[in-house]
């Protein structure tokens, strides 16, 4: 496959795939998720891969989520996708989660929205000292209605990720290594080496041991996969609506949304 998306290459027994459209801060869009999905699935078939590192192109961010500008009623727009919303997001997220090898998440800025998902599903997080974390779904008419909710509640407790989707604020490296969203933070510059450092370490273990360590953890969320499959059908009909549009439309504007006449 060639890549437009993202940047695929791999190091000493360590598959690193890239999120490369800097210019939207690394948001994703349909042809996005197609190619890490493919990557993914290459590096699970290749033997000589033992861990994989999941990361941003540049320093400003390492992924802010859905591709707002493309995102229209019933979901975004482009590339034909599997999903109601238009991006198969949510096989991407089963992906790095059943692939039998350690995923890390290598944030090297923002880690917002779907980009804040799909860290919290990668098996270990280590953050730049400028990475900053955050929900933005009720700012722009979205919701994330599997992993990044219900599993999110498992890694932080359920208070604090109800105050990070209720409230959306955003946090620091520091404060997320607090709440258990991060191993190890770093100063940007060492980002890349520490995360080649502990994937080399982990592609050393015994991969069937990995195999079953990785199936046994995912056994007790297991269950959320089918609650993110029911409500991203209610996310596609969602997003038809005057209320979600007001959130993206405000977004795309840069104002402050106006959700007032939607609460009855």
């Amino acid at each position: 496959m060639v890549y437009t998306d993202i940047l695929y290459e791999k190091r000493d027994g360590v598959a690193v795939v890239t999120m490369n459209r800097p210019e939207v801060l690394n948001a994703f869009r349909a042809q996005t998720v197609e190619e890490m999905i493919e990557a993914f699935q290459d590096a699970w078939a290749d033997r000589d891969i033992g861990a994989v590192i999941l990361t941003g192109s540049g320093e400003r961010a390492f992924c802010t989520g859905g591709d707002q500008s493309i995102r229209e009623e019933g979901g975004y727009q482009g590339k034909p996708a599997l999903s109601d919303v238009g991006i198969d997001v949510e096989d991407l997220h089963r992906l790095i989660r059943d692939i039998p090898k350690t995923v890390i998440a290598a944030v090297n800025g923002y880690a917002i929205g779907g980009g804040h998902v799909l860290h919290v599903v990668c098996d270990l997080t280590i953050a730049a000292e400028h990475a900053i974390f955050g929900q933005v779904g009720p700012k722009v008419g979205s919701f994330d209605p599997g992993f990044g909710t219900a599993y999110l509640a498992r890694v932080v407790g359920e208070k604090k990720a109800r105050e990070i989707w209720l409230l959306c604020r955003r946090y620091s490296a520091v404060e997320a290594k607090e709440m258990g969203l991060v191993n190890k933070i770093v100063p940007k510059e060492q980002l890349m080496d520490e995360a080649l450092t502990w994937a080399k370490e982990a592609a050393a273990m015994s991969p069937t041991a990995v195999k079953f360590v990785k199936a046994s953890f995912n056994m007790d969320t297991e269950h959320i996969r089918g609650i993110g499959n029911l409500g991203i059908r209610g996310l596609a009909l969602y997003y038809g609506t005057e209320e979600s549009l007001e959130g993206r439309n405000a977004f795309l504007e840069r104002r402050k949304p106006d959700f007032t006449k939607f609460r009855k």
